[in-house]
């Protein structure tokens, strides 16, 4: 079912497993499990073709991995899931069920995420400037959540024209592309620059230690909430450090709902506990 994103009661809570299984379809599954056992709402994998994704210079640049020295291309090609590990993911997370969806980062990959059930279509900070997958990820008529990271106001512009135009539902994310973001570059309120300059939702992708700034998010509005997931900070790849493991997830989902309750609706009433304090003081 794709999700309503003009119509969220309350944030949507997305586990980020992206590369974080690194290539083992068991993590994958732990960290799904996880998500489903903490209340989250959907989780989220990276899909790309590395062939395409990969930049030249960077293929045959060395890299020490757990499963001995290759080249970078050598690598991204190693932790990639093909169809058959996503079939299973989506068999998986049906049972459950757990909603699940991927960041594309091509056209080959938007293809293949497309042809799954999925609630949304993400498209990474990297690729806002790509017109032509922005275009034909909203020509899939997915719900369209768009991260902007390392991006300008003229490039979101950009962007957000297209998504105008041709997708049937987008959202931002409100993003800093540093793993991990230095909390003096979070800019928080920027949230709200965004609600205010683009008028649609807008959401945050953390990327930072610590769990705080996203519950500020909350505070300034955001709907939608990422943070990657993680089994253990001490786990090889890059994305790992900058994580949420297990015990922080279900922490995180209980302080965002805590935080919703205490923002309140904003009228301003006599509350039930004040009535008797209100006839004490004042005699009425």
């Amino acid at each position: 079912m794709m999700l309503d994103l003009n119509n969220l009661e309350r944030p949507y809570l997305i586990a980020e497993i992206g590369i974080n299984h690194n290539g083992d379809l068991q993590i994958a599954k732990k960290l799904i499990d996880a998500a489903f056992a903490c209340s989250w709402d959907c989780v989220k994998f990276q899909k790309r073709a590395p062939d395409l994704c990969v930049p030249e210079h960077q293929k045959a640049a060395i890299r020490e991995t757990p499963w001995g020295t290759m080249t970078y291309i050598e690598y991204k090609h190693r932790i990639e899931f093909s169809r058959k590990e996503y079939d299973y993911i989506d068999k998986y997370c049906k049972e459950k069920p757990l909603p699940w969806s991927a960041s594309v980062w091509d056209i080959p990959s938007l293809e293949f995420i497309a042809g799954y059930d999925v609630p949304f279509i993400k498209l990474p900070s990297a690729m806002l400037v790509e017109k032509d997958l922005l275009i034909m990820a909203c020509k899939t008529g997915k719900p369209i959540i768009l991260s902007t990271g390392m991006s300008t106001l003229e490039e979101i512009d950009e962007a957000v024209n297209i998504l105008s135009k041709y997708a049937s539902q987008f959202a931002l994310m409100h993003a800093n592309s540093a793993y991990p973001a230095p909390i003096e570059e979070l800019n928080i309120r920027c949230i709200q620059t965004l609600k205010e300059r683009y008028k649609c939702e807008v959401g945050y992708s953390g990327h930072e230690y610590g769990l705080e700034p996203t519950i500020f998010a909350v505070a300034m509005g955001a709907q939608l909430i990422e943070r990657h997931i993680t089994l253990d900070h001490m786990m090889w790849g890059t994305d790992q450090s900058a994580s949420v493991e297990v015990m922080g997830m279900d922490m995180l989902r209980k302080r965002i709902k805590d935080a919703i309750t205490i923002l309140g609706d904003g009228l301003k009433v006599v509350t039930k506990s004040e009535i008797s304090i209100r006839n004490k003081l004042r005699g009425a």
